[in-house]
């Protein structure tokens, strides 16, 4: 899949005087990290390996103290504590993620430590599971499963459980990169009308042709679009932008689908929202905060359909994933480019 470090990663002792090689030590947060990934980082490194499920920052604290790398396999976050404890001889780090909103990278450029991460390898998996919130959404599987549950078929109205076409729809993506390029591959076979985007800069001409999407600002997108996709990155600007303000904005037909992080979205303003009827449905795999408590009012909702949290939880994806980190590691750890770096 990826070619190893061109050397292998070794360290000098720091005894005086002393010729001796001592093996690199590389943190590894999550027990359940794949194999492949902890035999490829086992060939030349000793790996202190987490335990605790769900992992626990009081052990990765523990055991931080001396590393020379770290494979970052969770959500807690990555900060200056951490880096503190672990000590100066720190040197490569890879999240098994997109995302990195839960990394302090100032800190970490500050220090001169290269951060890897996995972009890109998962962009197919959550298409694919955006694809799927998109037709519950619009075609109220939840709401039906419950009809099932209480016996109210109600099948003799004629206007039952309408839903919402797919075909001869406006998609709007807040947010264009390969994520969102991806479901829009995938919606090539429901004959939508057309796709439109906001992002900061616009994507490759090239790509605006093969895709018939155009650019257009915020509360454009929100008007016409008739299925919405979030799939932007969490950041200062981005978060709370789907709020009470938005909301109104989008047609009463509109179906939201979140896959890209839970605070971009005002929940309450959401709840709002679908309890009001200002949009017709939503589907979220991300929330705030996750879990999602099991007393949560967006709950009560017919038409939300939530996932947990799922979209790259296919056994190839994360296999994938956790292979990069494993070579992001191992590459900064002998001062290579990492494969996918996050700056």
């Amino acid at each position: 899949m990826t070619e190893a470090p061109s050397t292998t990663p070794k360290v000098e002792s720091s005894e005086e005087n002393s010729s001796e090689e001592e093996t690199f030590k590389i943190l590894v947060t999550h027990p359940e990290v794949p194999q492949e990934a902890l035999d490829l980082m086992s060939r030349g490194c000793k790996l202190i390996m987490c335990e605790s499920l769900p992992p626990n920052r009081t052990e990765i604290l523990q055991k931080a103290k001396g590393v020379h790398g770290m494979f970052w396999g969770s959500h807690i976050p990555l900060d200056k504590e951490v880096l503190d404890v672990a000590g100066p001889q720190l040197k490569s780090i890879s999240t098994m993620s997109a995302g990195i909103d839960y990394v302090d990278v100032e800190e970490l450029k500050k220090r001169k430590i290269p951060l890897g991460h996995t972009p890109i390898v998962l962009s197919d998996a959550v298409a694919d599971l955006a694809m799927g919130l998109m037709l519950s959404a619009a075609r109220r599987f939840h709401e039906g499963r419950t009809k099932i549950d209480s016996s109210t078929w109600e099948n003799y109205h004629i206007e039952w459980m309408w839903g919402q076409d797919v075909r001869d729809s406006t998609v709007g993506f807040f947010g264009f990169g390969s994520i969102g390029q991806a479901i829009a591959k995938r919606l090539k076979g429901f004959d939508i009308e057309r796709v439109l985007y906001t992002t900061r800069r616009p994507i490759d001409k090239k790509l605006e042709k093969q895709f018939n999407a155009q650019k257009v600002e915020f509360h454009e997108l929100l008007g016409q679009s008739d299925f919405l996709f979030i799939a932007a990155p969490l950041t200062p600007e981005t978060e709370g932008i789907f709020n009470s303000t938005a909301f109104p904005k989008m047609k009463k037909t509109a179906v939201l689908i979140n896959i890209a992080r839970g605070p971009i979205v005002n929940q309450d303003d959401l709840y709002t929202a679908l309890k009001t009827n200002q949009i017709f449905s939503a589907g979220i795999d991300v929330m705030n905060p996750e879990p999602l408590p099991a007393n949560d009012k967006l709950l009560t909702l017919p038409n939300i359909v939530i996932t947990p949290h799922i979209g790259s939880a296919t056994k190839r994806t994360r296999t994938d994933m956790a292979t990069i980190a494993a070579h992001n590691v191992l590459r900064g750890l002998v001062g290579e480019p990492m494969l996918s770096p996050a700056y």
